[in-house]
């Protein structure tokens, strides 16, 4: 079994805040495969269901930001689940807004969910981390994460849950290229090639007539073309007498 964890501090006020960019990812994954429902389980919430050829817990802790290892580690030992079988999904400000990176162990950088996680299962487990930008100035971060995400921000945020949902299976296989790429087809998609804006291949353009050959030189002029006469009146006359 796999265990991915979303991040996040529960309740309604905080729910559209960018440090709860953890809980929308499960949301959303819960939500477009249908898994579910959430059950009051681990101090926070939890689905089931499978994912590719896994099954996975999705889990939300509800005992705040940084007591997020007591939720995470007691459904753990419930299920016997390893460290690396647990993905973590969290806000990173290190990272532009929309980018994602997956990453296996290391430090938490700061982080309060990551730093209790840790405390309570070590850090040999998988990270995705979502890209929220940063605010400019390490005194303005608190009141930034603690902020809903800007109506500038929805198609993009949007765009990364969708991907995540897609790439989920993948995920939950141990696949993190292939995960990553289903997020970047929704966040970065291909250039539509030769396709007109109904989507439809566009009709081969008609060939452009070719320009009009250059003038050319007298010496290229063709044999059969007359020649300016620039006889004197007194010449021309001359002439008609020989």
């Amino acid at each position: 079994m796999k265990l991915f964890v979303g991040l996040g501090n529960p309740g309604a006020q905080y729910a559209g805040h960018r440090h709860n960019i953890g809980f929308m990812a499960v949301d959303r994954i819960v939500e477009e495969h249908g898994l579910g429902p959430w059950k009051a389980r681990f101090q926070g919430r939890t689905a089931e269901g499978r994912l590719g050829g896994d099954k996975v817990l999705l889990l939300k802790p509800e005992t705040f930001m940084n007591r997020s290892g007591q939720s995470v580690g007691e459904a753990m030992r419930f299920f016997k689940i390893d460290p690396e079988d647990v993905c973590v999904f969290h806000d990173e400000l290190d990272l532009a807004p929309g980018r994602l990176k997956v990453k296996m162990g290391g430090g938490h950088a700061g982080h309060n969910g990551l730093r209790s996680i840790h405390g309570h299962i070590g850090e040999g487990y998988q990270r995705v981390r979502l890209g929220i930008g940063h605010p400019g100035h390490k005194d303005k971060v608190s009141g930034y994460v603690l902020h809903d995400f800007a109506k500038a921000d929805q198609d993009w945020l949007d765009d990364l849950m969708r991907g995540i949902a897609d790439g989920a299976p993948a995920l939950a296989d141990g696949d993190a290229p292939g995960f990553m790429n289903k997020v970047s087809l929704r966040v970065a998609p291909p250039k539509a090639r030769d396709a007109g804006g109904d989507g439809k291949p566009k009709a081969a353009a008609a060939p452009k007539p070719e320009a009009d050959p250059a003038p050319r030189s007298d010496a290229a002029a063709p044999s059969d073309a007359p020649e300016p006469d620039t006889r004197s009146a007194l010449q021309k006359l001359a002439d008609r007498f020989r």
